[in-house]
């Protein structure tokens, strides 16, 4: 096994993991991953949730006492779901200390189903942060339209967010001029900018995925050629942005005010075509102040046999807009596929928390006491 998880983490990319389940953190495989596999993160989504608690594996006790309190099932699933990022935030705790409170962070979602609802995503994200009751925690926020404001908002009140389902380029600005406002709104209210982080969760894969299919629809060599090149060229120039905007006189002022850049984090980094190699969101989005959120698979697969050879965003702009351009050459319209991967993402994340919701509705009416 190489070491390419150290020479990653050595590079400036933060290790994050892509899953968390009760039995990860009871057998004692997430304190293992941190001890032996760089990780410094954890990153937690509806779809994993529903994965999770549906095994059953460690929860059983936990449903029987929310039955006999006969809560009701939107309460018991946050019940659940904090108390699993609670303890992840526990295990988590000492490379929150070490590293000034950058890394060491449990991400969770708000519902999914407030995604179009910006007052209600507030409420949702101040109530998670209660409830969690740690200091390593990031809410979770959709970059949807109604998020945006939510997410100034949030991060005005001195709660730090992890920004996700970012596809398009021009949301991506539009995220960081709201984590800049809201910092700018947490400076008039006296807070301390130095404890506010915040990470912008941009999508790798789908991006191929959805391009890839509408190319391979068209058919002809050129198409062909234009294949797995969408998604790096994407990524590639949101790194860009993200240089211009933290370089800018406006980040200057807030810079002197100690606040913290708000860093790129690569979701959506497992391949989904085996044609590509199946590390290739990680070694070829490799630059410093980057956070990487892998599902274990493709941790696993750097682990082993990642080619981690410096940074390779940084000289890679102008070949990126090429690539972009070849998609639009061939009549593809990055502003559809960007809305469509955006609606899906929301519409992915509702579903598998509805399915959560209908499991745990189910469990709770089977362990409920009867009446007497």
């Amino acid at each position: 096994m190489t070491d390419a998880l150290k020479r990653l983490s050595d590079e400036g990319v933060a290790i994050w993991l892509d899953d968390l389940s009760r039995k990860r953190i009871t057998s004692g495989n997430l304190a293992e991953l941190i001890d032996q596999s760089h990780v410094v993160g954890v990153t937690t989504n509806p779809s994993i949730f529903q994965k999770a608690i549906s095994s059953g594996d460690g929860y059983e006790q936990q449903l029987t006492d929310l039955a006999a309190r006969r809560v009701t099932v939107e309460e018991a699933l946050r019940m659940i779901t904090t108390a699993d990022v609670r303890d992840a935030a526990d295990i988590l705790r000492p490379v929150f200390d070490a590293t000034g409170g950058q890394d060491g962070r449990v991400s969770i979602e708000v519902d999914p189903r407030l995604a179009h609802n910006t007052l209600a995503t507030v409420a949702e994200a101040k109530q998670l942060a209660w409830l969690v009751d740690r200091p390593n925690t990031l809410i979770k926020i959709p970059a949807t339209k109604a998020g945006l404001p939510a997410i100034t908002e949030t991060i005005g009140r001195g709660i730090s967010v992890n920004v996700t389902l970012i596809f398009s380029l021009e949301r991506y600005r539009a995220v960081m001029d709201a984590y800049l406002a809201g910092l700018e709104k947490a400076k008039a209210a006296g807070l301390d900018l130095s404890k506010i982080h915040s990470v912008a969760s941009f999508f790798v894969s789908r991006v191929d995925t959805e391009i890839d299919k509408r190319l391979d629809a068209i058919g002809s060599e050129t198409a062909k050629a234009a294949k797995g090149k969408s998604a790096l060229a994407n990524a590639r120039l949101a790194y860009e942005a993200y240089e211009e905007v933290f370089s800018s006189d406006r980040w200057a002022a807030l810079d002197k005010a100690q606040a913290n850049k708000q860093r790129p984090l690569w979701a959506s980094t497992g391949v989904k075509d085996p044609s590509l190699k199946d590390t290739l969101y990680v070694d070829d989005l490799v630059a410093p102040n980057t956070v990487n959120t892998m599902p274990e698979a493709t941790l696993e697969a750097v682990a082993d046999h990642g080619e981690i050879t410096g940074n390779t965003v940084a000289g890679g702009y102008d070949q990126a807009r090429a690539d972009l351009d070849a998609i639009k050459n061939l009549g593809i319209s990055y502003d559809d596929v960007v809305q469509v991967l955006e609606d899906e993402g929301v519409e992915k994340f509702e579903a598998s928390w509805n399915d959560l919701l209908k499991s745990t509705e189910a469990e709770l009416s089977r362990l409920a006491p009867s009446e007497g």
